[in-house]
């Protein structure tokens, strides 16, 4: 008769125990379907603000497919289109500024700032000429 009593304590206090333990968990954060592009860049930011369009690279030193973009994005620069790439130890406040939340992320915006079109992850290179031709086309 003991055993069962001291069974069923065991049994209560595990009940109460695992009742506690259960409220205590915290809700799943939410899951994140974006990455932040900034609608706007200042293109005075950047370097020659006074061409039509500009492509940045916003990167960072510990993203493997990141050394791969920039070449891909400074083989774009041209009379018409400044290329930047913003490495995030080296420009971290431009980065802050921006909002940029994960790399490689290539922004395209024109001659206002305004972000024409962005890439987020690695992106071949006849992606990026295809979006640069097309915006300037326009």
């Amino acid at each position: 008769m003991t055993r069962v009593i001291v069974g069923m304590v065991l049994l209560g206090v595990a009940a109460v125990a695992a009742r506690a333990a259960s409220r205590r968990r915290r809700p799943a954060p939410p899951i994140r379907t974006q990455r932040a592009v900034p609608a706007q860049l200042h293109r005075s930011d950047f370097p020659r603000p006074d061409v039509p369009w500009i492509v940045i690279l916003f990167s960072s030193s510990t993203c493997a497919s990141c050394a791969p973009m920039a070449d891909k994005v400074r083989a774009l620069a041209s009379d018409e289109v400044a290329v930047a790439v913003i490495e995030f130890t080296e420009h971290r406040a431009l980065h802050e500024r921006y909002g940029i939340d994960a790399v490689p992320l290539v922004v395209i915006a024109d001659r206002d700032g305004v972000t024409r079109a962005s890439f987020a992850g690695a992106v071949s290179a006849g992606d990026l000429w295809a979006a640069v031709a097309q915006l300037r086309d326009r």
